[in-house]
């Protein structure tokens, strides 16, 4: 028995011992065919294979592939045909849907025995899911409204260019994760403040679950901080509580859970999403989730901790959500990506669109779930720098590994914001001149003229004496030079 994260330390030894079978649990950890992880499994040598996953493809095709792959590395083909029969993309190569995936079911026919929820769930206790909609203070109100309209003038920028450079992805990105986090408490953005609705609505549920002697409680939050403000209401009541999170070693996670499963007087476990795979927790019947994932995946991941076999009470399951907020449309927005699990897996549709590229997908749902963003952005920006974003969310070592923007990518992606507005600018000022009048204060109008023969018009860049653009020449030779490095 050994764990996904040390077999590539002990592979040798493995390998030396030559097990006659291997069982990957949660096999849905080597869906990616390019971490180190996935590739130390899959070099493990063995006569048989058995893999074990709930989800056994979220996202991508290459994840049924990756997975398959230590089952049996021929079944599939090779990962470049097997995508090229199965992928619908665009002229520019980016996948738009799928196709032919009756024929991936059949393909696994032979190999895959595929339970279904609907199967045992005459086996499974009864599951209830509430809403709580909780109003936030004017505190929280002001930091989630604030970077709701920087995420406004941001998705404004993407509809007009179609583009956004890295530092507005990244400020995209944060402004966001501010409002998720701003929906918790403003503690999770500034240490020295405290204002959130939902922990003093969670002390009072909790007070009424716990009225139950044999009831035990599992609350998960993405937010270290949140579970930090919790402990603190819980300081003064006669419960104790456990902490399972990712900082944890082996040993104190073992002994978090054994108090939590055979101490009767602790009666509730706080759990970041390290806690959301691989557990079993049924000896609680009540979970809360304080703030809602963006996957919905990892979100029936955590339920799926209590509401599980093995469990023999109803489970009551409560989200609190905070009202007209990123959290409160993120509930009507975010769906099961199941059309290509159904097509794969259980006979759904043959052919799946996208409907458009992953960052048009990714920006369509954030204007959705920011809601009321204007159709154009103010013309001051605030500035929302990365290096003050103090987020204490959990990350996984394959996310600390996964590999960083270079700085010749970032040069590039200036240059190429800079050619945009350039050309954008050209552009305006093209336009103005053909309706007869002169922009104010369009700086590139000077330059524009008409040319004599053909009356088109054309850009005139007057030239300096010969021994100043002499030096401008040698400036662009060498900038020329620069980039040519840079692009190899």
């Amino acid at each position: 028995i050994t764990n996904y994260e040390t077999v590539h330390r002990d592979l040798d030894l493995i390998n030396h011992w030559r097990p006659d079978m291997v069982i990957l649990d949660e096999a849905q950890r080597i869906k990616n065919w390019q971490t180190r992880r996935a590739k130390a499994v899959k070099d493990v040598e063995s006569d048989h294979a058995i893999v074990l996953t709930g989800t056994p493809l979220e996202n991508r095709l290459e994840e049924l592939h990756s997975i398959m792959e230590f089952v049996d590395r021929f079944h599939l083909g090779p990962l470049f045909r097997f995508l090229d029969e199965h992928q619908h993309t665009d002229e520019t190569g980016r996948v738009v849907g799928y196709r032919n995936l009756d024929g991936i079911k059949e393909s696994l026919a032979p190999v895959l025995i595929r339970r279904r929820k609907q199967e045992v769930l005459r086996e499974l206790p009864e599951r209830t899911d509430k809403h709580f909609f909780v109003d936030m203070t004017q505190q929280q109100r002001t930091i989630h409204d604030e970077n709701k309209d920087t995420v406004a003038q941001i998705v404004a920028k993407w509809r007009r260019w179609g583009f956004l450079s890295e530092k507005d992805q990244r400020r995209l990105m944060i402004a966001l994760q501010y409002m998720r986090m701003a929906c918790n408490s403003t503690y999770l953005i500034d240490k020295k403040t405290d204002h959130s609705a939902k922990m003093d609505e969670c002390r009072l549920l909790l007070d009424d679950v716990l009225e139950i002697p044999e009831n035990k409680v599992v609350i998960f939050s993405q937010w270290l901080g949140t579970h930090e403000l919790l402990i603190r209401r819980f300081n003064g009541h006669a419960q104790s509580h456990a902490f399972y999170h990712g900082s944890l070693d082996h040993k104190g996670r073992k002994k978090v859970l054994e108090r939590f499963k055979g101490d009767p007087d602790c009666r509730i476990l706080l759990c970041t999403d390290s806690g959301g795979v691989g557990l079993n927790l049924q000896v609680a019947s009540t979970l809360i989730n304080m703030d809602q994932p963006w996957n919905p995946a990892v979100l029936e991941q955590r339920i799926g901790r209590v509401h599980r076999l093995g469990q023999h009470r109803s489970v009551q399951v409560y989200h609190f959500v905070s009202r007209d907020s990123i959290e409160h449309s993120m509930l009507g927005v975010l769906k099961f990506k199941s059309s290509m699990f159904a097509g794969v897996l259980d006979g759904g549709e043959s052919e799946v669109f996208l409907g458009g590229s992953k960052m048009k997908k990714f920006m369509e749902t954030v204007e959705n779930v920011s809601g009321g963003i204007p159709a154009y952005a103010p013309t001051q920006e605030p500035e929302l720098e990365a290096e003050s974003a103090q987020v204490d969310v959990e990350e996984t070592p394959e996310e600390r590994a996964a590999p960083q923007p270079s700085p010749q990518a970032q040069t590039w992606d200036g240059l190429l914001a800079a050619g945009v507005e350039f050309l954008g600018q050209l552009s305006r000022t093209l336009q103005t001149r053909q309706q007869g009048s002169e922009a104010p204060g369009v700086s590139l109008g000077r330059l524009i003229g008409q040319n004599e023969k053909t009356g088109a018009p054309e850009v005139r860049i007057p030239l300096p004496d010969p021994q100043t653009a002499q030096k401008l020449g040698s400036l662009l030779s060498g900038l020329g030079e620069v980039m040519k490095s840079l692009g190899g």
